[in-house]
């Protein structure tokens, strides 16, 4: 199966290089080049890719408003950022990114995390998710009004949820939950299914902005 993709950046160099090397691999194909987010939600809608490769900031439109207006469509985005933009990480995550990417990443690392995400999973660890979380959301209140479809979940998968925004692993919520990790996955599975939630980086997120994590309070 071919992965496609469109590759957005508004740095030209950027932009082709990445588009360059994406398109030599042999289960890949890059479908379009977008220079703004504008650009990318059109090409996205006219091309149909599987990965979208965005850019978090950039004219007309960035990154973040793009992966939101593309939420709940087929396409995965894998955020390209640089060091210091902890605050839009987290805007992106909440619109629906499901990786990051350094912009001065290298080829092995770019060709791996399309991989990735083009399979359905989330790029960043749950670990590291949790840290960016923790950092945009310190010292704030918890939000007025719960996570949508968080009075669907059974007591078991709250408490699933609760452990996914502490950044637990699947053998370290077998360990918490006392139960076997392929457990663990129908639980995660069902909690995703149940709230909207695209893969665990999202999960993590819903954790926080539903209060059943608290950013600052020990991991168990």
């Amino acid at each position: 199966m071919t992965i496609r993709i469109v590759v957005a950046d508004d740095q030209e160099l950027i932009r082709n290089a990445f588009a360059m090397i994406l398109d030599n691999e042999a289960d890949m194909t890059v479908v379009a080049e977008a220079a703004d987010g504008a650009e990318a939600v059109a090409a996205v809608h006219e091309h149909a890719p599987d990965v979208l490769v965005l850019d978090i900031r950039m004219p007309v439109m960035d990154g973040i408003e793009a992966t939101r207006r593309l939420s709940g469509g087929s396409v995965r985005v894998l955020m390209l950022t640089t060091f210091g933009q902890d605050d839009y990480v987290y805007d992106a995550l909440r619109a629906g990114a499901s990786g990051f990417l350094l912009k001065d990443v290298r080829r092995a690392e770019l060709v791996h995390a399309v991989r990735v995400v083009a399979a359905g999973e989330s790029l960043l660890a749950p670990a590291v998710t949790t840290r960016l979380i923790e950092t945009a959301v310190r010292g704030q209140a918890p939000p007025a009004t719960p996570w949508p479809g968080l009075d669907r979940l059974t007591p078991r998968e709250r408490e699933t949820l609760r452990l996914l925004g502490r950044g637990l692993t699947n053998a370290e919520l077998a360990a918490a939950l006392v139960v076997s990790e392929h457990t663990v996955k129908t639980h995660v599975s069902s909690v995703l299914a149940k709230l909207g939630l695209r893969d665990r980086a999202q999960a993590v997120v819903a954790a926080y902005e539903s209060g059943l994590v608290v950013a600052g309070e020990p991991s168990p």
